[in-house]
């Protein structure tokens, strides 16, 4: 399947989802352009670095270097609740509902400003390697999605994501010389959503293009699922009840472990982890 044929706009064609649940299943990931307005992609630039300054005031550069990571930014809602916002975002939902239902969680959600490094000096981290973000087969059943927003251009450059069409729900790791040969480069504009099995294999491109690249990446899956970080506890009960139910939902409310009997036999209403979540 060529590139071109992995690629639609919610604008301008309103069987987008069909379309990109059908690329997802078949070659692992769809490229869905226009979703995210002009103005929320620079309000979400700034604020990206914004967010970015606080998380190294407080946790520290040397101890972030020492992760092995490249400009990953985690738990910004802490830190700003606009990103929330993307979890309200239609199209976003609508990925969600169909994949790993309306009672998902968010697994992640993480921001990314990549560095610009001279060719073939920038440090091997686990971004650049080829990797699943979930590695659990579960026999094709669906326990993980992706839903990847490019705030910058993708460019070849500035390293847009590589993706290997095709090596979703694989029982094995394909050989290094098959990535690499397989491997397409998802160029897109700003606003962009690529949705992705998270079993298919992917990796950051180089940036060698002198200025960042931004991104944010969420990965949802089902309620039962332990997600990266508590965001609840995280945020706390204030922020969280300020919030739409839909994205309490989202952020693990309704699916809170109990710690007492008291907590354990309340009313439905009150429950924790209420019923029906899947």
């Amino acid at each position: 399947m060529k590139v071109s044929e992995t690629r639609l706009c919610c604008q301008t064609n309103e069987h987008w989802l069909e379309h990109a649940l059908c690329l997802v299943r078949d070659v692992g990931y769809a490229v869905v352009e226009g979703v995210i307005p002009s103005a929320m992609v620079v309000e979400t630039s700034d604020r990206l670095r914004a967010v970015h300054e606080r998380i190294v005031a407080e946790i520290g550069a040397d101890r972030l270097r020492r992760a092995g990571e490249l400009g990953i930014l985690r738990l910004m809602m802490k830190y700003d609740r606009f990103f929330t916002h993307y979890l309200e975002v239609p199209q976003v939902l609508a990925v969600v509902d169909a994949t790993v239902s309306p009672t998902a969680i968010m697994h992640l959600q993480n921001g990314f400003i990549l560095p610009s490094y001279p060719v073939d000096t920038a440090p091997e981290v686990a971004q650049n390697n080829y990797h699943m973000d979930f590695r659990r087969l579960l026999n094709g059943y669906c326990a993980s999605i992706n839903v990847f927003i490019a705030i910058s251009e993708f460019t070849t450059e500035n390293g847009a994501t590589l993706v290997v069409p095709g090596s979703q729900q694989k029982t094995e790791k394909p050989d290094k010389g098959y990535l690499a040969a397989n491997a397409e480069q998802l160029t897109c504009p700003p606003g962009t959503m690529i949705v992705f099995d998270s079993t298919l294999w992917h990796a950051s491109g180089r940036n060698v293009s002198g200025t960042d690249r931004l991104s944010i990446n969420h990965q949802f899956t089902r309620s039962w699922i332990k997600p990266q970080i508590d965001y609840v506890r995280a945020l706390g009960d204030e922020t969280m009840l300020l919030l739409s139910e839909r994205t309490q939902q989202l952020l693990g409310w309704y699916s809170r472990v109990v710690t007492s009997l008291d907590e354990y036999y309340q009313p439905a209403e009150n429950r924790l982890y209420r019923a029906g979540q899947g």
